[in-house]
């Protein structure tokens, strides 16, 4: 729960936004008369029971997307079978839109699965796959793409009608429900929140022109506490939180990577990736270099692709390039770390997993998994998971990057597969035809996206 002094602390200071910022720098300002971050109520916001105070008591029971603050992927305790089946499946995304779909994220106590899709409904099925609720919400146009954070017996997910969601994870009720006038008129929420100390943390994406604004929200009402609106771009990635440098640091469509000292929320410096596209809005940045991925934070260093065709390793303290990785296109997913041994995965438009020496971005093995691979990768005891446009999900031994084995679905494997006490869950996007055709009309769906659960064969 936040504490007085910590509230006033983030609603009263004034912030680096304002501080850095100078007439005609091009920069979004801060909307309305408020000034720095005093930030009002917000309308229409249903305050949290009571108990909820005791859900976020500490901080240790906690589920984050990429399993973490970091965003690491990293799961050294969870082992992959040798050979696995579909032991479960339901639909959940019926939309044709591009992004990756929403991973699936079980609750602290592992005896529930959270799974948002893209019509707007978030559902929840135990590890058996028994149906616990269904819950409509108002995201019924494109839906969810990020993941929830779930704290307690509450999940926070941002929707891509711009509103922030808490939901009652024991019976699917919205408890409170940020709208996205209340967020500056936020277009989207297209990232992962993430939670620390008795805060939340979430990237809202705005149009006309092409921005973004990184919120500090009280968990227990929805209220805004602090906000920063510097990035532009529309930015999908979710806010990555690394406590042993102090840094939260987040990428944009405008090609840079923005870090702000954390908790103190002051901003320190940005990463601009090589951008030589179209120019966009009114100038202010250019295509060619959109991060898409989150930056996964390990050993003081931040791991991330961009549409440039790079892979970059960051120094966290100040924002400088240590060393980049070429591939042969695009790189919009996630990158998966083995703490452990030192090892950054990542995946690649041009079809290949590649593992890296986080040292030195040597190249160890890469992997061609027949598609694109834009969804989060995944780190096991001794396997990485990785979802391809070419329908399948795949097992890759993470020394060699042999395939151990591939799992064909409907569609193509967007989500960061997640593994939890033998059994992995991921999800798809829907499958079409004629999807990239110039009428519209002629777009089928075949099959909606479906949400699987696998396990060892007997």
């Amino acid at each position: 729960m936040l504490s007085q002094e910590y509230h006033m602390r983030l609603t009263n200071r004034p912030t680096a936004a304002t501080a850095n910022r100078t007439p005609g720098s091009g920069r979004r300002w801060f909307l309305g008369a408020v000034g720095a971050a005093a930030v009002g109520g917000l309308a229409g916001c249903v305050s949290l029971p009571t108990v909820l105070g005791d859900r976020l008591d500490g901080t240790e029971e906690v589920s984050h997307f990429q399993n973490g603050l970091r965003r690491l992927g990293y799961y050294p305790d969870e082992t992959v079978p040798d050979s696995v089946s579909v032991n479960w499946s339901f639909p959940v995304n019926y939309v044709g839109h591009t992004a990756a779909k929403s991973s699936p994220v079980p609750t602290p106590d592992r005896e529930t699965i959270i799974i948002a899709g893209d019509s707007g409904w978030v559902h929840a099925y135990t590890p058996s796959g028994e149906l616990q609720w269904s819950t409509l919400t108002g995201a019924t146009d494109l839906g969810f793409h990020g993941s929830p954070a779930i704290v307690g017996d509450t999940a926070y997910i941002g929707g891509y009608d711009g509103d922030l969601y808490a939901f009652d994870t024991d019976s699917g009720d919205i408890v409170w429900r940020t709208r996205a006038n209340d967020l500056h008129g936020a277009l989207a929420i297209g990232s992962s929140p993430a939670f620390h100390d008795g805060t939340l943390y979430v990237v809202s994406e705005y149009g006309s022109p092409s921005t973004g604004t990184i919120w500090a929200i009280d968990p227990n009402t929805g209220e805004p506490l602090w906000y920063d609106d510097r990035m532009w771009g529309q930015p999908h990635p979710s806010p990555t939180i690394d406590l042993e440098t102090g840094r939260l640091v987040g990428g944009s469509n405008d090609g840079v990577v923005y870090g702000w000292e954390f908790p103190a929320l002051e901003y320190t410096w940005e990463y601009q990736a090589d951008a030589d596209g179209q120019e966009r809005a009114g100038g202010a940045f250019r295509e060619g270099a959109e991060i898409k991925g989150t930056v996964a934070a390990y050993d003081g260093y931040g791991y991330v692709g961009s549409w440039d065709n790079h892979f970059y390793c960051l120094d966290l303290e100040d924002g400088s390039e240590v060393w980049s990785f070429e591939t042969g296109a695009s790189i919009m997913s996630n990158p998966a770390v083995d703490v452990a041994e030192g090892i950054v995965y990542m995946g690649s438009d041009d079809n290949y997993v590649y593992a890296l020496d986080a040292e030195s971005g040597e190249e160890i093995w890469s992997t061609n998994v027949n598609g694109r691979v834009i969804g989060a990768l995944t780190v096991t005891a001794e396997t990485v998971l990785a979802g391809s446009y070419d329908t399948h999900l795949y097992a890759l031994d993470k020394e060699t990057g042999d395939r151990r084995w591939r799992v064909e679905n409907r569609g193509r494997v967007t989500s960061a597969p997640v593994p939890v006490d033998g059994r992995i869950y991921y999800a798809e996007r829907a499958a079409f035809s004629n999807y990239y055709d110039d009428d519209p009309e002629t777009t089928i769906l075949e099959e909606p996206g479906h949400a699987y659960c696998l396990v060892a064969d007997d």
